[in-house]
C-alpha cells in the first residue's frame, strides 16, 4: 500500500553508487584551480553589510530588567580599555579599541578574526 509521502521513485541501482575514478583523475589532472583575487568580488563590492562595535553584555533578570529606568547602569562584562568585538552581519571578524573621530565614536580594529570556512 502506498505511503501519502512516497515519492514514487524508481529503485535505486547499486551500480549508479560507484566512484567513478576516471572522472576524478580527470579533475586531478587538470591543474592548480586559479587564485581569486579582488576584481573577481568586484561585483558584490555594493552590497551593503551590517558591522556591529559590541561594548560588553551582561546577563539580569527579567525582573530586573522591568526595573530599569532612565539612569539605571547596567555593568557589563568588559574592562575598560579592554577589547571589544566587531561584527559583519552577526559574524565575529575582528576585536578593537574605541576611539574618538570628530565628536563620533570610532573602532581602531587591533585583530582580525580568521575563520575556517
Amino acid at each position: 500500500m502506498p505511503n501519502e509521502n512516497d515519492l514514487n521513485l524508481p529503485p535505486l541501482n547499486p551500480a549508479d553508487l560507484s566512484f567513478d575514478h576516471n572522472a576524478a583523475d580527470s579533475v586531478a589532472r587538470s591543474g592548480p584551480v586559479p587564485v581569486k583575487t579582488a576584481e573577481d568580488l568586484e561585483q558584490v563590492f555594493d552590497v551593503p553589510v551590517t558591522v556591529s562595535a559590541v561594548l560588553g553584555s551582561s546577563r539580569i533578570a527579567v525582573g530586573d530588567l522591568l526595573r530599569v529606568t532612565p539612569g539605571t547602569v547596567l555593568e557589563l562584562d568588559r574592562r575598560v580599555g579592554e577589547a571589544i568585538d566587531i561584527f559583519v552581519n552577526e559574524r565575529l571578524v575582528a576585536r578593537g579599541e574605541v576611539v574618538v573621530v570628530e565628536e563620533r565614536l570610532g573602532v581602531t580594529m587591533t585583530e582580525i578574526i580568521k575563520t575556517d570556512r
